[in-house]
């Protein structure tokens, strides 16, 4: 167990140790598109993505990068009582632009509160040299700088199969990148993607614990409404993970990853109204509560079948 004897290191568990209380997440949305979608982020994406890009739900229509951190400052210090923030940028690709447009939106993005961390989400294909110095000039203000990188899987068939437009060369060489500056990296996984079976999943698990992230994002197969994926689903049959099913996948990955990598989710979050699947799946805080009272019932641990040379 970690030094807060939970089974697993959470991500509110990293905030609270760095910063001595509760930090609190500001999603923004920044018009950024993604090299699937090019200047068009309604076209068709990754087959899972919908035309939000993972855009907040709670950002509603806003559009104002400006409006939306306030918006979100004023709700998070109404409900919360919050008093430290982080800068998220999380819709679509958030390095999909050049170095000059990047640094002007970073820039002012920044100045609208004294945030505590500075989180870019994006993929592989959009990181080079230039980007990620401009990346890691942003530490020498005193805020940790985060790059979240898409993966999703580790093998390449499944790639394909859902158009991500990039392979496993593309993702190593932009992780390496962002690692050697010193800016910490967080990847996301998705499990039950089409024709994945549990040995599939657990590749990817071995695939990115030798990596040894600093933080990692398991996410379950949610399926929008408008989707490719959707469509492709309503033309034949995808065998959905039930909650059960996802929670003992989850904690089978969190025993093979590092110790020290951060949990930063095991849940996927989607609009009631926008999710065609799956039907049903426990609130985000029960399956938590659920995946560590298993790990705890049965005296598991993060890392405790992690092998530096597996």
């Amino acid at each position: 167990m970690n030094r807060r004897g939970e089974p697993f290191y959470s991500y509110g568990s990293y905030l609270k140790d760095k910063y001595g209380d509760k930090v609190y997440r500001i999603g923004v949305d920044t018009g950024f598109s993604c090299p699937n979608r090019g200047k068009n982020r309604l076209k068709p994406g990754c087959t899972y993505c919908d035309e939000m890009g993972s855009r907040a739900p709670y950002l509603g229509d806003e559009q104002t990068l400006k409006k939306q951190v306030e918006n979100a400052m004023a709700f998070l210090k109404r409900r919360y009582h919050a008093r430290m923030y982080i800068l998220y940028m999380q819709a679509f690709s958030n390095t999909f632009a050049s170095v000059k447009r990047l640094k002007e939106i970073y820039d002012y993005a920044l100045s609208l509160a004294p945030f505590k961390e500075f989180i870019v989400s994006t993929r592989p294909d959009c990181i080079d040299g230039e980007k990620v110095d401009l990346l890691s000039s942003y530490m020498k203000t005193g805020i940790d700088v985060w790059v979240e990188l898409g993966l999703q899987s580790s093998h390449e068939k499944t790639l394909k199969l859902i158009n991500r437009g990039h392979g496993l060369k593309s993702f190593e060489r932009a992780f390496s990148k962002v690692k050697e500056r010193g800016i910490k990296v967080a990847i996301h996984i998705i499990f039950g993607l089409p024709g994945e079976n549990r040995e599939d999943i657990m590749d990817t698990i071995k695939y990115i614990a030798k990596m040894k992230p600093d933080g990692i994002k398991i996410h379950n197969l949610h399926i929008p409404f408008d989707t490719v994926l959707y469509m492709e689903t309503k033309m034949g049959e995808i065998t959905q993970l039930s909650d059960l099913r996802h929670a003992s996948y989850t904690v089978e990955a969190l025993r093979r990853i590092p110790p020290q990598t951060i949990v930063m989710r095991i849940t996927t979050d989607t609009l009631k109204g926008k999710l065609a699947l799956p039907k049903s799946f426990m609130g985000k805080a029960d399956f938590y509560s659920l995946v560590r009272k298993t790990m705890m019932e049965k005296g598991l641990n993060q890392g405790d079948m992690y092998r530096e040379d597996f």
